[in-house]
Formats: structure tokens, C-alpha cells, sequence
């Protein structure tokens, strides 16, 4: 039995187990889409957080269209436009959207009407007025420019914005002038999640490839999984990584890999790409491993990508190694993170990911294969390094180099600066630019904490970082020199 933390996530994850359902029965159309609203929210059902049940089996009808791989508010058609694009991983529910009437700046009670009334006088739009005895804000005419809360003695101008707009690192949420509703800049999304993480009716969710993923395990593709360590804790406490490995199986999986295994060879090799980028003169680098991050320098600081490690993430790294020893291989990345969906159809490394799965998509499609976590065996898992399998919170990309630096002693200084969500990010990508950085390596992830934050999982990082922790002191393979999970990537290309 699944718990879920909020009525979001229980309403995302019946969407998603009825769109895998169908398309195990082979009914993935439009006639079988159009009744899974009514299947969900039922006739003798009240509106709970709606206006009333219509509304609310709207919400759910366009979920059902973006987990089924179409654009939602669209009719499904035959006409290839519909079908979403593999580089836009976001989207707006329309329908779901509360168009939050909130103006970003508005005077509050402790207002007190003075003499001096700096916020009249320093409002370059005039848009301040004095109305019985108090402040007042004509918003049709406020530009938003926040010299008001700037100069009030009385801190009485509250800024407030939207939570998804607040949320955004790059700025690329805007508000449609005519309804209201959320928008998003394609140019400068980096599809991070972060702004469905933060809206609270879930009008914005992601792209989701359960429908492609549940066909090729019925068509007995060699369906491997790739998972990343962030997955401890997420379906409780007492579940195991060996329960979810044989949960896999149960499904029609042929194996489970630790993304954890491809960390540690990453970390060997963006550690001795490190030591040549400083004998060579550089600055500075940063770390490779979180997409989001890796977009974000992109969008919003093109002067740096050359700093970027050439090092492949760890999922792509196992992903190779995979099908180094299948050719024949599909392999699905499950993880916590939606840039990750992104990530796989860059041009240089499409080849090696084919889909990928959030945590919340993987109890979903346990769902519909109809798998129960609590009767699987806790079979043996690869065993990859405490440090590979601590790449899933702040600082682990950092211990990790710097483990492999100190057990091999190069002669080589490693000043690390970590950075986890999209404040730290920004100041520090600031202090790189304007060469002022106090360090020569960036670890950045652009969810809070590390990857535990991220936007796909089950419960919230405070609850699994115990169990991550907990996961990694258990492998064998406290180093990663040591690991003889190596071997397996002598031969495999681990650059970008």
C-alpha cells in the first residue's frame, strides 16, 4: 500500500496507473482518455477543491492527455503536431490553473497614512494614492517596480508573487496579460520542475513516457532499469532497494542497475579530467551530473559553459555500459528528476537513454502491472560505493573526487564550492563570472539539497535523507577505486 503525502500526488498517480492500464490492454485512444475522468472522480462525488466535479474532471482528462504523450487542451488526432516534443518536458494545465489573483505588491494594515508618504512621492507611475488616510495601489497602473516597499519606514508594501513564478531560476514563467494563466518561455526553461514542485493546485506537470515504457515491457523488449540512490525511502522506510530490484523483475524488467555504479565511474574520470583542466591553466570547472544545472549555465550564463566537465552523468554512464553488453537493450532511467527527460535527447548522448521514469511514474506503473512492494524479495543489489551512491544529496559529487583524489595523493589543490538551489546557484555562477569564485570546482544541483529535492518523488527530502544515508554505509565498497564495478566501464565512453 502506497502512502501519499498530499491529494496531488494520490490524483497524479491514478492518472498515470490508468493511462499504463490502457495501454496494456492496448485502448491508449481518445474514446478510453474521455472516460477516465469519470473513472477517477465519479457521478456520486462532491468537488473537493473545485467549483464543482466538471472542473475537476477536466483537470484530470488533460493530465490523462500529457501521461499519454499529447499535447494537453488538444484534441488527439492523427496529426503528428499534437504529440509532444521530446525537448519540452513542462507544461501548463490549462484547465488546472487558478490564474492566482494575487498583484505582486499591496499595502497592508500597519499602512499608517503618513505626512511624508515616500511611497506617493518615489512611484514613477503614479500609482499611489492617498484614500481614507491610507496608501492605496492602482494596480492597473503599478509596473511592479518595488520602490514603494523600498522607502516605507512602516514596512507596510508586502511583496508577493505567484509560486511558480517565485519558484522559476531562469525567469521563465510569465503570466498571460489577458487570463491570467501561467505560461512558460521555451527559450529559457530548463525544465528543472521546480515550478511544479511549487504550485499548489498542480496546474504544471511534466511529460511523462509510462505509456512508452509500459509498451516495450509488454512487447518483451530487454527492458533495463537504471536507478538512481535517491530512490531510498521513497516507498517507506521498510522497503528495501533489493524489494524494488525484484519489483522490477515482476514487471517484465531483465535487470536493475544502480546508478550509483556509473557514478563511481564518473567520479574517476571527471576527477582526472579536474587535474588536467588545472595543469593546464583553468580556472575553475564545474560538475556535469545535474541537467538542470547544466541548462542553467547555458540559458543564463553562455560565458561559462566551457567550464562545464566534459564527464557524462551517471546515468548516461550506466546507461552505456548497458548497452555495451546488450545490444539489443531499452533502458529506462528512473530517478527523481524531470530535467532528466531532457537530458537524454541532447544530440551527443541520445543513444544511450531511451526513457525516462520519475519515483511517482515507477508506483504507477507498479500499479498497473499490479506489483506489491511489501510482497517482493530483498534480493542482492550491485553494491556500488558509499561515495557513488552519495551523489543524490549536496556535497556527495564533492566527496567523492575528493575521496579518489586523497587515495590516488595527486598533487593537485581541489577547493570545492557546493551549490544546491537556484539562490546558491545564482550567487555562486555570479562570483564565477566575475572571477571572484573562493574555489576551483562548482558542485551544482539545481533542487535544494540535491537530487532527495527533486520534483518527482514520493515524499519530501527530510524524511529520505536518513535512508539514503543509511543505504550507502551499507555497501561493501567504502572506496571507489576499490569498486570492481569498474571493470565494466573500461571500454565505455564516458565524455559528453
Amino acid at each position: 500500500m502506497i502512502n501519499f503525502e498530499t491529494p496531488l500526488k494520490k490524483l497524479k498517480y491514478l492518472v498515470l496507473k490508468e493511462v499504463a492500464s490502457l495501454t496494456m490492454e492496448n485502448k491508449l485512444n481518445k474514446e478510453e482518455l474521455e472516460k477516465v475522468p469519470y473513472k477517477i472522480i465519479q457521478d456520486d462525488n462532491k468537488a473537493e477543491y473545485r467549483c464543482c466535479v466538471y472542473k475537476e474532471r477536466a483537470v484530470v482528462y488533460e493530465r490523462a492527455l500529457l501521461a499519454s504523450g499529447f499535447v494537453p487542451n488538444n484534441n488527439i488526432t492523427l496529426d503528428l503536431k499534437s504529440i509532444l516534443d521530446k525537448d519540452h518536458i513542462m507544461y501548463v494545465l490549462s484547465a488546472a490553473c487558478d490564474r492566482c489573483p494575487i498583484y505582486k505588491y499591496s499595502v497592508t494594515e500597519a499602512c499608517r497614512g503618513c505626512i511624508q508618504h515616500k511611497c506617493m512621492e518615489v512611484c514613477p507611475a503614479k500609482a499611489i494614492s492617498r484614500i481614507n488616510g491610507r496608501s492605496q495601489i492602482d494596480h492597473e497602473l503599478c509596473k511592479e517596480c518595488g520602490m514603494c516597499k523600498k522607502v516605507c519606514p512602516y514596512n507596510a508594501i508586502v511583496e508577493v508573487m505567484r509560486p511558480c513564478k517565485k519558484s522559476c531560476p531562469t525567469e521563465a514563467l510569465e503570466i498571460n496579460s489577458d487570463n491570467k494563466k501561467a505560461m512558460i518561455d521555451r527559450k529559457n526553461c530548463i525544465n528543472c520542475g521546480a515550478c511544479m514542485a511549487a504550485c499548489p493546485f498542480g496546474a504544471i506537470s511534466d511529460r511523462s513516457y509510462i505509456s512508452e515504457v509500459t509498451r516495450a515491457l509488454c512487447e518483451k523488449n530487454n527492458v533495463y532499469a537504471v536507478v538512481a540512490p535517491a530512490i531510498t525511502g521513497q516507498f517507506g522506510v521498510k522497503v528495501t532497494v533489493g524489494q524494488i530490484k525484484d519489483a522490477f523483475k515482476r514487471m517484465g524488467f531483465k535487470g536493475m542497475v544502480e546508478a550509483a555504479c556509473g557514478a563511481d565511474a564518473v567520479t574517476v574520470n571527471e576527477a582526472n579530467e579536474f587535474s588536467e583542466r588545472m595543469n593546464s591553466g583553468d580556472k575553475y570547472m564545474t560538475s556535469s551530473c545535474c541537467p538542470g544545472f547544466v541548462g542553467y549555465i547555458e540559458k543564463k550564463f553562455p560565458g561559462e559553459i566551457s567550464r562545464i566537465s566534459g564527464t557524462v552523468s551517471p546515468m548516461i554512464a550506466a546507461a552505456r555500459m548497458i548497452k555495451k553488453e546488450d545490444k539489443d537493450a531499452v533502458v529506462i532511467f528512473v530517478g527523481p528528476c524531470t530535467a532528466k527527460k531532457c537530458e537524454i535527447s541532447r544530440e551527443s548522448i541520445k543513444d544511450a537513454v531511451d526513457y525516462v521514469l520519475t519515483f511517482e511514474e515507477l508506483a504507477a506503473l507498479m500499479g498497473a502491472f499490479e506489483v506489491e512492494l511489501d510482497g517482493c524479495e530483498n534480493v542482492s543489489v550491485d553494491d556500488a560505493s558509499l561515495y557513488g551512491r552519495g551523489f543524490a544529496q549536496q556535497g556527495g559529487v564533492t566527496a567523492a573526487i575528493e575521496n579518489y583524489i586523497g587515495e590516488i595523493k595527486k598533487d593537485i589543490s581541489f577547493a570545492p564550492v557546493k551549490a544546491s538551489g537556484k539562490d546558491e546557484i545564482k550567487k555562486t555562477m555570479n562570483m564565477a563570472k566575475l572571477k571572484r569564485l573562493n574555489g576551483n570546482f562548482i558542485e551544482g544541483m539545481m533542487c535544494q539539497g540535491g537530487c532527495i529535492g527533486g520534483p518527482g518523488t514520493m515524499i519530501d527530502s527530510i524524511k529520505s535523507r536518513a535512508q539514503l544515508i543509511k543505504f550507502s554505509r551499507q555497501s561493501d565498497k567504502k572506496s571507489v577505486i576499490s569498486n570492481e564495478n569498474l571493470k565494466k566501464f573500461e571500454d565505455v565512453n564516458l565524455n559528453r
